[in-house]
């Protein structure tokens, strides 16, 4: 009596893996098949919401699918519950690829729209077989989001002067509009961009619920989704195969956060600035003096 055995459901694939096998037999999601995936993805992330859990960590390897076409949400490992009103919680959270902006500029409150810009991101990825903004670091990720959504001001973003690091640092301007540029209509009508961009919205208090986006139109226009049942199988990893890529690590979590907890300095915000000189950031970062 001195084990514990958790038993859990076999799953034949995890989305990321499943991808990175399709993409190297040149396969794509048909945008049915999108559609399927993404009902069940926001069905599983509204019951979440709806039960004050946060994710903190949605990304397509902890997505798994089964051959019978359902989708689980899996790796609860950063996840917790919030209420109302909202405490300060660690903003080292989720994946960097899939990380709202308001964590990356180092927002001292955030809910449920940082799972909702995380779900943006897999949308894309379904879509393009590629993820969205495969970032190198945080200044980076925060470079490449605003090339393609335009850098924000205080109209599309309340607060966003305030922000620590916006306050410090000059971000190069960029418009708006380069999403579809990135995703052409062969890949996305325009419902689907609409959609899309609910997702990937500056201010969270105006970004996308699990709830509404269920109703959105993208998903009542044709094609619509297909039955799970219907979804087409592909041989499991443990049959053979090795993944050939990986997205980056997930943060540390709460114990990574001492840091930030006791400084306010630049250090503490993640970005490194040398004193007493002029220091080029990264393309499209400058110090204001």
């Amino acid at each position: 009596m001195d084990k514990i055995f958790i038993v859990m459901d076999y799953v034949e694939h995890d989305l990321k893996s499943l991808m990175e096998t399709m993409r190297g037999k040149k396969q794509v999601f048909l945008p049915g098949e999108v559609k399927c995936l993404m009902t069940q993805l926001l069905k599983a992330v509204h019951h979440l919401h709806d039960n004050w859990i946060l994710h903190r960590d949605l990304k397509t390897s902890n997505l798994l699918l089964s051959h019978k076409g359902i989708l689980k949400v899996g790796d609860f490992g950063l996840a917790r519950e919030y209420g109302s009103p909202l405490r300060q919680y660690t903003p080292v959270v989720v994946t960097l690829w899939y990380r709202a902006p308001e964590l990356l500029l180092c927002s001292k409150e955030y809910s449920t729209p940082i799972d909702m810009w995380s779900v943006g991101c897999i949308f894309a990825e379904f879509v393009t077989m590629n993820p969205l903004f495969p970032g190198k670091s945080d200044v980076d990720q925060i470079n490449r989001i605003f090339k393609d959504l335009g850098t924000p001001s205080e109209t599309v973003w309340p607060g966003y002067s305030q922000l620590p690091p916006v306050q410090k640092l000059t971000f190069a301007e960029h418009p708006a509009g380069g999403l579809r540029q990135r995703i052409g209509p062969d890949l996305l009508s325009e419902m689907g961009l609409a959609l899309l961009q609910g997702f990937l919205t500056y201010d969270p208090t105006r970004r996308l619920t699990a709830e509404v986006a269920l109703e959105h139109a993208y998903f009542k226009e044709q094609p619509v989704a297909i039955e799970p049942a219907m979804f087409p199988t592909w041989p499991a990893k443990s049959e053979g195969g090795r993944r050939a890529t990986h997205s980056p690590r997930p943060p540390a979590g709460g114990a990574a956060y001492a840091q930030f907890a006791r400084s306010d300095s630049d250090e503490a915000l993640g970005f490194h600035v040398q004193k007493g000189r002029s220091v080029s950031m990264a393309p499209g970062f400058s110090l204001k003096f």
